[in-house]
């Protein structure tokens, strides 16, 4: 979006509130398809930003739902239910047969209990629900690899389920190819073990990238789109041995978010500028918790020039951490002004801790050059949820 486009938004929801560009969503996973070729599959998690559901291109196959809350997302906005792989952690008995009767494409299993769990969900309905077991990388995530094993000879103890294959994913911001190739390695030779001693070849294997996305460093694409191009010689020969489907969130969605946020006020305290905003950390958060140590994309929404000064930039919230940049500097600010900041189309909108302060919650838009601009969500109102509904 250009700046007009994004002046023009600004004037129907105010600030701050957050625009997700779906032209460049499709473009970047355009890329990553054409990076992995036609022989592996692409799986949407949307847990990084689930505003972008109701707009998933046909290029990925899969949505990857992590909590009934995020099946609820999928639900209420009409998205294709049979793409969905059921994951999370945590999954409970009725979560897992609203998946069944959403007829969700596939199941994962991070522990015996989440098998069971599965198999009884499927009783009596005159199908087997598919699963993937997930390996784990020493965290509470997934099932070490000896107890992977235990459950595929076992398979035939649960009558209602067809263990399909394997699910992988160990950590996002992966900034070298080499690591990702290790991971790949790992798998080829777990499922060449479990083919050679179990006779096991899976038909679906869910394997997430994590591959890094660039905030502070270098704000052009080019420097993860070579980390993608490199990536993907091992994604290719891995996807030319087995079935193959690719999940990823953040680098899909990173790069088509803006956060919008005004100045609504400027003080200098010891010698520092200080900006207070109408937006805060509660809205907008990069990676981790370090982003006020550095400087992300960010510039105004007008195209005022002239002598600059250094600011520190820092939110609404009633804390010294609600800091959005420690030092940064910009043309001569004035209380009204907005800021854009850019590439936060990933987890900033869901991520961040949200009703503290019972601030209200940001507009969301979308937009497309073809269909303009659609308001998702108008400014929202928090304090009900702080106080159980209000007052009698």
């Amino acid at each position: 979006m250009n700046k007009r486009k994004l002046k023009e938004t600004a004037q129907i929801l105010s600030t701050p509130c957050y625009i997700f560009d779906r032209d460049i969503f499709n473009k970047r996973m355009d890329r990553v398809k054409k990076a992995f070729g036609e022989n592996v599959g692409l799986c949407y998690s949307i847990k990084a930003n689930p505003f972008m559901t109701k707009f998933i291109p046909k290029t990925a196959q899969y949505l990857e739902v992590c909590s009934p809350g995020e099946l609820s997302v999928c639900e209420r906005v009409g998205a294709d239910l049979s793409k969905i792989i059921f994951s999370g952690v945590n999954k409970g008995y009725e979560d897992v047969c609203r998946a069944a009767d959403d007829k969700a494409a596939i199941f994962t299993a991070e522990s015996r209990r989440h098998l069971e769990l599965i198999n009884k969900a499927f009783e009596g309905r005159g199908t087997k629900a598919d699963v993937i077991l997930r390996l784990s990388h020493g965290s509470q995530f997934g099932i070490d690899e000896e107890e992977l094993i235990s459950l595929i000879k076992e398979k035939a103890e649960f009558e209602n389920v067809q263990i399909i294959g394997l699910h992988y994913f160990t950590g996002t911001q992966k900034a070298k190819a080499e690591k990702i190739a290790k991971e790949l390695d790992r798998l080829d030779t777990l499922l060449t073990k479990l083919k050679s001693e179990l006779s096991f070849e899976p038909t679906h294997i869910e394997y997430g990238t994590g591959l890094a996305v660039e905030y502070y460093k270098d704000f052009t694409e080019q420097t993860e789109l070579d980390l993608l191009d490199e990536t993907a010689k091992y994604i290719r020969a891995f996807g030319e041995k087995y079935p193959l489907t690719v999940e990823m969130g953040r680098f899909f969605a990173a790069s088509c978010g803006y956060y919008l946020t005004s100045i609504a006020d400027i003080k200098t305290v010891d010698g520092i500028n200080y900006v207070i905003c109408d937006g805060g950390i509660n809205q907008l958060n990069y990676y981790g918790q370090n982003m006020a140590m550095k400087i992300p994309p960010i510039e105004l929404l007008s195209d005022k020039e002239g002598e600059t000064l250094d600011y520190c930039l820092c939110g609404s919230l009633c804390t010294t951490a609600d800091i959005l940049v420690r030092k940064v500097s910009l043309p001569r600010l004035e209380i009204g002004d907005t800021l854009i900041f850019s590439k936060c189309g990933a987890y900033s909108v869901s991520e961040g801790i949200s009703l503290f302060l019972s601030r209200a919650l940001p507009a969301v838009a979308v937009y497309s050059e073809a269909e303009g601009l659609s308001v998702l969500r108008e400014r929202t109102d928090t304090f009900t949820l702080n106080c159980g509904g209000g007052i009698n």
